[in-house]
C-alpha cells in the first residue's frame, strides 16, 4: 500500500494536514474514540453509553484471552454538551463533532476508530464527501438515521437507516398477497415534534423514493389528520403512517370514530420498543394499527427511565456491541502475516462491511455500505387485544414474508385497499356538477368571445386611444429613456417616453409627419400592426395625442435594447449567463418573431437591427418597429442588404441579411459589423456597397457546434437574395441545433433552466463581492478623511449615535503660535501666494505632528493650535510631547524660506501653557471639535505675549516637566503681565538635553523693533530685485551677460549700503539655563 494511501483530513473551513499513522498503535494500544452528547435527556447521552462500553471491553479482553490474541481495547470518551445552546437538541450540534475531531486530529490522539456521534447533522459534517472531513478512521454510528449519511466512505450503522425504512414501504406496497393487497396511495403524518429516529423515517418517506413512486400527501399537526379522518368524502387514501409509540396513536386519534374505522389503517414505525414481546396485551385503539418493529432478539430489557440507574435502549445496546465489533476485526487483522501487519498504515473499513457478529442485541449483519440488514417485524392486534406476527421483511434481500396466514383482525379476511370506496351515487352527482360545470363555462366562455370579438372590431374600425386613460411617468428624468446609436451616421437620441396604460407600462413612440388625422394608407398599417399579437413581437396598443404630438403606444421591453444587453457584460457575463445555448435562444427568438412577421398582413420589416429588439424581464426577445413605413423611413446602416443599400427599399431577403448582422454581434458580442481591418462606419458601408465585404466571423477556429451556426450566418449574408434563406428555414435550423444540445448533453429544460439559475447566482455572488470590496474602500476612505478632520472616539461616536457628550480633562497642554509680520507679508503677496505660504508651512507642521502624541485642534489664518493630553489622556506625557513638538517646529521655521519672498524672515512666536479644559463637538453642519476654559485663554496670551523665535512657557507647565524624566532646558524670563490673569512667571524654553535641535538664535527685543518698521521695505527690495530678474531673461544673450556683470556690481553696493545689521540674530548666553 505504501505512500499511496496516505491521511488527508479536510475540515469544512479548511484543510488540515495530519501526518499519516501505522497500524502498529492500534495493534500495541486500541483506542476508541467516543464522541457523544454528553446530556440528561439524550438516549444515547455519553452519561448511559460510558458504563456499557466499558463493560464490552471486558468481555472482548476475556474473549481475547481465551483465543490466546494479546489485544487490549481502549476508549477514549469525548462528549460534547449542548446545554449552553439555545436549544439542546441535535440541530444544535451540527458543528461539534467536526470540532471534537478536529481536536483530536491536532493533539494526534484520534485512535483506530471511532464511536458516535449519533445526530444525524453532525455525522453529515463529518462524512460528506465534498465538505466533511476526508479521514479513512473506520466510524460506527447507533443512529445517523438520514439519507444524507448514506453511501458514504467510512461509515458503519448498526441500526436501520431511513434507507432500509424506506425500502421496506416501497416493497410492502408493491406486495399482493393472499392477505395483502396492492397499495398505491398513502398519507404521512408528520408530527409537532419528533425524536431523532422518527424524523429522519418520516422525512425519507416525504422526499425520497417512496413519495415519487406511490400518491403520498404529508399531513402536518393534529389538525391536519383530524380534517382528513373526518371527511370520508375528500379522503385519498385509507393508509396513515405514522412515527411515534402506541401513546402517539391515541393522541392522534383522540376519540374520532372515523380514525377506529375497519376502512382505515394505521402503520406505526416503532422500532426501538420491545412492549410488544414483553406484554403481549394490547389495546383497543390499536385494533385497525399495524407495528413495523424490530425483531424480538434483544438480551436485555428496554427501560426508558433517564433518571434511573437502569437505563436501557437499543443506541445503547448497539454502542455496547460496537466495541465487539472492533475486537472481532482487530483480532481477524492480527492473523494475517507480520508483512502484510508492517505495511498497514491504519484499519480498511472494508474489515467492518459485509460481516456478521454476535451482541446484546442479537445477530448483526452489515451490507456493503456498512448499514445493519435485520428482518422487521409487522405486528398486528388481534380482536381479543393481543399483538401477533403478521409479517417479516428481510432487508437485505427486500422480500415480505407472511407469518400469520389466517389473522383474526378488525379488517375481516384482508387488509383494506388503499383508495376509498366510491358509491355509484358519488359517481353521478360527480358527473352531474362536472356537466353543469361544462355548460356554464361554455356559456361564459361564449359570451367572453363574443365581447371581445365586437371590441376586435371596433378597433379595427379604429385605433386611437383616449388621452385620459394613458397616465404618463411622473414628469422627470426617468420616464425618458435615450437610445443613443452609435453607428448611425448622425449622433441624435432618440427620446422614448414611459407612461402607464391598462395597468402596465408601456412605451410612447412620436409619429412623425402626423396630427392625429391618419390617412387611409396609415390607417391600414395601423390596424394590421393591432392585429399582431405574438410572443416574439412587440404588442401595438393604438394611438393617443398629447400636446406635444402623436404618439404610437408599444409594449414595454424591462430589459432595454438587445444592443445594450450584449454591451452589458457585467450583468450578462460571458461563459456563465450568456453561454452558447443562450446566444442561440436569442437567434431563435428573433427568427420565430420574424416567421410570423414574414407571414403577416405586414410580411417585411425593413429596418431590422439589434436596436430595435428589446429583450424582456423574462429574457425573452421581440421585435419592435416593424409595420410603421409611412411614419418610420428604412434609412441606410450597417444592418441593411446591399441591395437596399444600392437602391433604396425593403425586402423579406434584405430583413434576412439584416439578421446576419445581428447574428455576428450575438455571437462576438462586440460592435455592429465588427472587423479587424476597419473601424469607419461610413468605410464599411462603402466597401459593402463597392464589394462583397462582411464582418469578421472565424470559422476555421470554431468548434463543431458553433461551425453550425457560422455556415447558418454566412448563408444568411450572402450576396445574392435569392440564395439566402427564408425566415422559416433559418427557424427550423435553429430549432434543430438546440434540440441536439439538450439530446447530447441529456438535459431537460427544467434542468437547464435551474443550471443557469445558479450560474447567474454563482456570478451575482461575485458581484456582491466586488461591489462590498469597492464599498469598504470607499467607507475606509471616508473614514480616513474623517479622522484627519475629527478625534477617533468622536468619529466613532458620532457614527454610533450621532451625539458626542462633552467631556472635562483636568489636566492638558495647549499649543499657540503665529506668525510675526503676517499683515505686513499679506500686504504685499497675491492672495494664492499668501494661500501657498500657509499651506508651506503648515505642510511642515503637520509633518511634525505625526510624530508625537498630539492633536492638531485648528488654524485660523497664520493662527496654528495644537493640543496634547486629549481626547485621549497620557498622563503627564502632554506637556513633555507638546514641548518637543514646539522645539522641531521652531528648528523648522529657522531653514524655512518663503517661495515667492526669499531671503525674507519667517518668525513664529509660540505659547504653551497647562491646566484643566472641556472639549466636545460644537454644530451640525460642519462639526468642530472645539477647546473651552481658562486654560485656553492663558495659552493664547503665552502667545500673544512672547517674543519672535521663542517658546513661551507658562509656570504650569514647567511643574508638569518637572515630574517627569525628561531633562528639558529653560530660562526664566521672569514676571508677565497677561490679560485677565495678572502677572504670572514665565519661562523660555531652549532644548532638551542630549537632543540637539538646532534652533534659530532668536532676535534681541530692539532688532525685533526695527525689523518691524522696515520689514515693508524689505519686501519691497526683494520684489523690486524679482522684478528685474524677470526683465532681464527677456534679453539677448549678449546683452543678458552686460547686464548681469552690471546688476551684480550694484547688488552688491546696494546690498552693501542696505544690509541691516539687525539682522544678524543676538547671541545670548543661556547662564540661567536649568536642566529638567
Amino acid at each position: 500500500m505504501g505512500t499511496r494511501w496516505r491521511w488527508l483530513c479536510l475540515c469544512v473551513m479548511g484543510i488540515l494536514a495530519v501526518p499519516c499513522r501505522g497500524i502498529k498503535q492500534c495493534l500495541d494500544r486500541t483506542t476508541m474514540n467516543v464522541i457523544l452528547l454528553d446530556d440528561d435527556h439524550s438516549p444515547w447521552s455519553m452519561k448511559f453509553v460510558k458504563g456499557e462500553i466499558l463493560k464490552a471491553i471486558e468481555t472482548d479482553k476475556t474473549i481475547s484471552t481465551t483465543e490466546g490474541v494479546d489485544l487490549n481495547l481502549t476508549a477514549d470518551f469525548a462528549g460534547f454538551n449542548t446545554s449552553l445552546y439555545r436549544h439542546s437538541v441535535c440541530r444544535s450540534c451540527t458543528c461539534a463533532g467536526v470540532e471534537a475531531l478536529k481536536a483530536l486530529l491536532k493533539s494526534g490522539e484520534l485512535g483506530c476508530s471511532v464511536l458516535g456521534p449519533t445526530c444525524t447533522h453532525a455525522t453529515f459534517q463529518i462524512v460528506d464527501v465534498e465538505k466533511g472531513l476526508k479521514l479513512s478512521t473506520p466510524i460506527i454510528s447507533a443512529g445517523s438515521f438520514g439519507t444524507s449519511c448514506d453511501n458514504t466512505l467510512n461509515l458503519q450503522r448498526l441500526l436501520p437507516p431511513a434507507r432500509k425504512i424506506s425500502n421496506f414501504f416501497i416493497e410492502f406496497w408493491k406486495d399482493n398477497n393472499r392477505i395483502k393487497p396492492q397499495w398505491e396511495t398513502a398519507y404521512v403524518y408528520k408530527k409537532d415534534s419528533n425524536t431523532e429516529d422518527c424524523f429522519w423515517y418520516i422525512n425519507a418517506l416525504d422526499a425520497g423514493d417512496f413519495a415519487s413512486q406511490f400518491q403520498a400527501t404529508v399531513l402536518h399537526g393534529p389538525g391536519g389528520l383530524k380534517n382528513t379522518l373526518n371527511s370520508p368524502k375528500n379522503r385519498t387514501s385509507n393508509l396513515f403512517i405514522i412515527c411515534g409509540s402506541p401513546m402517539d396513536i391515541l393522541e392522534a386519534k383522540n376519540g374520532s370514530k372515523e380514525a377506529d374505522s375497519s376502512d382505515i389503517l394505521f402503520i406505526l414505525i416503532d422500532l426501538y420498543n420491545d412492549i410488544y414481546y414483553i406484554n403481549t396485551s394490547s389495546v383497543p385503539a390499536m385494533k385497525n394499527v399495524l407495528v413495523l418493529t424490530m425483531p424480538n432478539t434483544r438480551n436485555y430489557r428496554i427501560s426508558t427511565d433517564l433518571k434511573g440507574n437502569n437505563t436501557m435502549n437499543d443506541y445503547i445496546a448497539a454502542y455496547h456491541d460496537s466495541v465487539l465489533l472492533i475486537g472481532q476485526v482487530m483480532r481477524k487483522i492480527l492473523q494475517k502475516p507480520k508483512w502484510e501487519l508492517q505495511q498497514m498504515e491504519f484499519v480498511n473499513v472494508n474489515n467492518f462491511r459485509n460481516i456478521s457478529f454476535n451482541g446484546s442485541a442479537g445477530t448483526y449483519k452489515l451490507d456493503k455500505c456498512g448499514d445493519r440488514d435485520i428482518n422487521l417485524t409487522v405486528i398486528y392486534t388481534t380482536s381479543d387485544n393481543k399483538y401477533k406476527t403478521l409479517f417479516t421483511f428481510d432487508t437485505e434481500n427486500n422480500q415480505t414474508k407472511v407469518t400469520e396466514p389466517r389473522p383474526v383482525f378488525i379488517w375481516g379476511n384482508r387488509l383494506p385497499n388503499s383508495a376509498p370506496d366510491r358509491s355509484p351515487a358519488t359517481y353521478n352527482i360527480i358527473l352531474i356538477v362536472l356537466g353543469v360545470t361544462v355548460v356554464v363555462v361554455a356559456t361564459i366562455a361564449f359570451i367572453f368571445y363574443s365581447q371581445n370579438r365586437r371590441d376586435r372590431q371596433l378597433r379595427k374600425r379604429w385605433s386611437h386611444i383616449a388621452s385620459d386613460l394613458i397616465t404618463l411617468v411622473e414628469t422627470n428624468k426617468l420616464n425618458v429613456i435615450s437610445l443613443k446609436i452609435e453607428e448611425e451616421r448622425k449622433k441624435r437620441d432618440f427620446k422614448i417616453r414611459r407612461a402607464f396604460y391598462d395597468k402596465k407600462i408601456v412605451i410612447l413612440k412620436e409619429l412623425k409627419h402626423s396630427d392625429g388625422n391618419f390617412n387611409e394608407t396609415q390607417r391600414i398599417e395601423l390596424n394590421a400592426l393591432q392585429q399582431i399579437d405574438y410572443y416574439n413581437l412587440t404588442k401595438f396598443y393604438g394611438t393617443v395625442k398629447f400636446d406635444e404630438g402623436v404618439f404610437g403606444v408599444f409594449e414595454y421591453g424591462e430589459r432595454g435594447s438587445l444592443r445594450y444587453v450584449l454591451n452589458d457584460k457585467v450583468s450578462y457575463p460571458e461563459e456563465t449567463f450568456m453561454d452558447w445555448e443562450f446566444k442561440i435562444s436569442v437567434m431563435y427568438d428573433i427568427a420565430k418573431g420574424m416567421s410570423y412577421l414574414h407571414t403577416s398582413d405586414i410580411q417585411v420589416h425593413g429596418r431590422l437591427k439589434s436596436t430595435n429588439c428589446v429583450v424582456d424581464n423574462r429574457m425573452v426577445v421581440k421585435i419592435t418597429d416593424f409595420g410603421c413605413n409611412t411614419f418610420l423611413s428604412p434609412g441606410a446602416d450597417l444592418w441593411t442588404a446591399p441591395e437596399h443599400l444600392r437602391k433604396q427599399g425593403t425586402s423579406q431577403k434584405g430583413d434576412v441579411y439584416s439578421f446576419a448582422i445581428i447574428a455576428q454581434e450575438i455571437v462576438l458580442r462586440k460592435s455592429t459589423f465588427y472587423t479587424e481591418c476597419c473601424s469607419d462606419r461610413a468605410a464599411k458601408l462603402s466597401k459593402v456597397i463597392t464589394s462583397y465585404f462582411r464582418p469578421d466571423l472565424d470559422s476555421d477556429n470554431a468548434s463543431e457546434k458553433e461551425l453550425e451556426v457560422y455556415t447558418l450566418i454566412k448563408c444568411c449574408w450572402d450576396e445574392d437574395p435569392e440564395k439566402r434563406p427564408d425566415f422559416r428555414k433559418v427557424e427550423n435550423c435553429l430549432g434543430k441545433i438546440i434540440s441536439n444540445i439538450h439530446n447530447q448533453d441529456n438535459e431537460s429544460y427544467m434542468d437547464n433552466m435551474i443550471r443557469r439559475l445558479q450560474m447567474y447566482s454563482r456570478n451575482l455572488e461575485h458581484l456582491v463581492e466586488e461591489r462590498t470590496a469597492l464599498y469598504k474602500a470607499e467607507r475606509d476612505r471616508a473614514d480616513c478623511l474623517n479622522f484627519m478632520l475629527l478625534p477617533g472616539p468622536v468619529v466613532k461616536s458620532l457614527k454610533e449615535t450621532g451625539v458626542v457628550e462633552p467631556e472635562l480633562y483636568e489636566e492638558v497642554t495647549i499649543y499657540f503660535s503665529d506668525i510675526v509680520g503676517f499683515t505686513t507679508l499679506c500686504q504685499y503677496s497675491t492672495p494664492m501666494e499668501v494661500v501657498d505660504m500657509l499651506n508651506d508651512i503648515y505642510k511642515g507642521f503637520d509633518s511634525i505632528l505625526d510624530h508625537h502624541d498630539v492633536y492638531k485642534v485648528e488654524t485660523i489664518g497664520d493662527a496654528y493650535m495644537v493640543t496634547s493630553g486629549l481626547p485621549k489622556r497620557n498622563g503627564n506625557r502632554h506637556a513633555v510631547d507638546i514641548c518637543r513638538m514646539a522645539l522641531d517646529i521652531l528648528a523648522f521655521m529657522g531653514t524655512f524660506q518663503l517661495r515667492h519672498l526669499p531671503g525674507i524672515p519667517v518668525w513664529i512666536r509660540i505659547g504653551v501653557h497647562s491646566g484643566p479644559c472641556a472639549a466636545g463637538v460644537v454644530g451640525i453642519k460642519m462639526p468642530r471639535y472645539c477647546l473651552f476654559g481658562d486654560t485656553v485663554n492663558t495659552a493664547s496670551r503665552m502667545e500673544s505675549t512672547g517674543h519672535p523665535l521663542r517658546i513661551h512657557v507658562s509656570q504650569p507647565t514647567i511643574n508638569i516637566l518637572q515630574r517627569t524624566d525628561c531633562k528639558f532646558e529653560y530660562e526664566m524670563r521672569g514676571e508677565t503681565y497677561l490679560k485677565g490673569k495678572g502677572t504670572e512667571t514665565t519661562y523660555w524654553l531652549t532644548g532638551e538635553t542630549g537632543e540637539d535641535y538646532n534652533l534659530p538664535t532668536p532676535p534681541t527685543t530692539e532688532n525685533f523693533q526695527r525689523l518691524q518698521q522696515d520689514l515693508a521695505h524689505m519686501i519691497l527690495d526683494c520684489l523690486e530685485r524679482r522684478s528685474r530678474g524677470s526683465v532681464r531673461r527677456k534679453k539677448t544673450l549678449l546683452s543678458q551677460s552686460r547686464e548681469d556683470d552690471k546688476d551684480q556690481e550694484s547688488e552688491v553696493e546696494s546690498e552693501s549700503d542696505h544690509q541691516l545689521e539687525y539682522l544678524q540674530m543676538a547671541t545670548v548666553d543661556n547662564t540661567l539655563s536649568t536642566f529638567l
